[in-house]
């Protein structure tokens, strides 16, 4: 299916909420995915991420779960917009359509799962083909606490990721080890390029992708209304809330 070409300024969410009374300023709204085989934990590192504490019980995902959090770098605030989609083949055609818009992808894999693992290249694809053309993507080796059940070492793990030139860090749902760095190592990455101006919120409007933002009006309203050259809004009349 042909897609039109987008770019990074078609996809990033451009803030300049002033009003420290309605909530948090935002400067950015980062779209992210969460993906992987079913059983890799993905649900419960994202709630680890959202709040802080691991969910027992978790129930397999059937299509998609969202969260938000706002998070800072380098003195911007930035509102990771989260997608936690199901690793089952039979949602895959449902889960596909979230990848749209998305400027970072988090693939997990299960360190006690060699089936998960050998299953990356896969996801991986997905990513590159259904998202973004130059998506941001780490791979996350979860479970990373149950060291006697390992099957996937880290070294093995990081060349792939090198190979693949794609970030890489090993984490624990459980625990909490290095999930809030996953997240920020992502979006680090994400505001580096936008920070090298494909971006640039001072810029003079022009009109959005439709594939992402659906029909804004005219040129020219979108001028009045205050929008950046990525045809997103400069202001927000809502506050730009974590949850």
């Amino acid at each position: 299916m042909h897609r039109s070409p987008m770019e990074l300024r078609d996809l990033v969410q451009v803030y300049n909420h002033k009003d420290k009374e309605q909530g948090p300023e935002c400067d950015y709204g980062f779209k992210l995915i969460i993906i992987g085989d079913a059983g890799a934990g993905k649900s419960s590192f994202m709630r680890q991420f959202l709040d802080g504490k691991f969910r027992k019980n978790s129930l397999q995902t059937i299509g998609v779960e969202f969260g938000t959090k706002i998070i800072s770098l380098e003195q911007h605030k930035i509102k990771l917009q989260i997608w936690d989609t199901a690793g089952q083949e039979r949602y895959r055609a449902v889960t596909r359509s979230y990848y749209r818009g998305a400027v970072g992808a988090l693939i997990l894999y299960d360190v006690t799962s060699r089936d998960s693992y050998q299953n990356l290249p896969t996801w991986l694809q997905d990513a590159r083909e259904q998202a973004w053309k130059d998506i941001s993507i780490i791979a996350v080796g979860n479970k990373r606490d149950r060291k006697e059940d390992r099957q996937v070492s880290f070294l093995e793990a990081s060349r792939f990721a090198q190979d693949q030139e794609i970030l890489f860090l090993e984490t624990s749902a459980l625990t909490g080890e290095n999930v809030q760095d996953v997240f920020h190592t992502l979006a680090q990455r994400i505001l580096h390029k936008v920070k090298e101006g494909l971006c640039d919120p001072a810029a003079p409007p022009t009109a959005t992708s439709p594939e992402f933002h659906g029909n804004l009006g005219d040129s020219r309203a979108m001028g009045q209304r205050g929008f950046c050259r990525c045809g997103l809004p400069r202001a927000i009349t809502k506050p730009c809330v974590g949850e």
